[in-house]
């Protein structure tokens, strides 16, 4: 990926393209003014491909290779806005880093994010992407990210981008008490974004709203 080319623009970057985007995003019902500021200044055509870079703002999914997606940007600004309702967040973790957008739209509303990705190739062009940015707040993991990373437990909040079947309990084990996790769940019969806020004896669920996600994997890919 030429990085200097994106990052100067090529055509599809101006403050008219990303305003438009941001309308949208309001009239879809995110609220968040942060994170509506985030959705305005992160250069979304950094974490496409040159031949999609035109296609960046554009309110859809795209793929990255690997049998992976960006999500659309209304679903980063969704699961950013659903995760940060509760407060401030200082430890974070991301399951599935993938092109990194949805990790470099958290990184200025925590204090840390710790983010984890199966696939090696992924994660390197991701890390790529958070050097340019200067981004020093993340903190990159190669490894399988459906066990979670309980060793910087626990989380003030974990966003997974990638659908298991159900509610994985080891991720909501390293949740701290009072605290959530947004992520989608279910398999091809449809999918759910829920949120999951763990409690005293357990933790409760909240449906937010239908979506299609690519299914949580396990393992390590290089």
């Amino acid at each position: 990926m030429n990085m200097d080319l994106l990052q100067s623009g090529i055509g599809m970057t101006s403050e008219r393209t990303r305003e438009r985007l941001v309308n949208g995003l309001r009239r879809e019902g995110i609220r968040d003014e942060r994170v509506l500021e985030v959705m305005r200044t992160i250069p979304r055509h950094l974490f496409v491909e040159e031949a999609l870079a035109s296609r960046a703002y554009e309110n859809t999914a795209l793929p990255i290779g690997m049998g992976q997606t960006i999500s659309q940007p209304y679903i980063v600004a969704r699961m950013t806005e659903a995760l940060l309702d509760g407060g401030e967040l200082d430890r974070v973790l991301e399951v599935g880093t993938g092109s990194g957008y949805q990790t470099a739209v958290l990184a200025p509303l925590v204090r840390r994010i710790y983010t984890v990705e199966r696939i090696g190739a992924l994660l390197e062009q991701a890390r790529a992407r958070f050097r340019l940015l200067r981004l020093r707040n993340i903190h990159p993991r190669h490894a399988d990210g459906s066990i979670g990373l309980p060793e910087f437990a626990p989380y003030d909040g974990i966003i997974v981008t990638a659908a298991p079947e159900g509610i994985p309990r080891q991720l909501v084990e390293q949740l701290r008490p009072g605290a959530r996790m947004v992520l989608p769940i279910g398999g091809a019969e449809g999918q759910a974004l829920v949120r999951v806020t763990r409690t005293a004896r357990g933790y409760d669920t909240e449906l937010l709203e239908p979506v299609n996600f690519v299914p949580l994997l396990g393992g390590v890919d290089s």
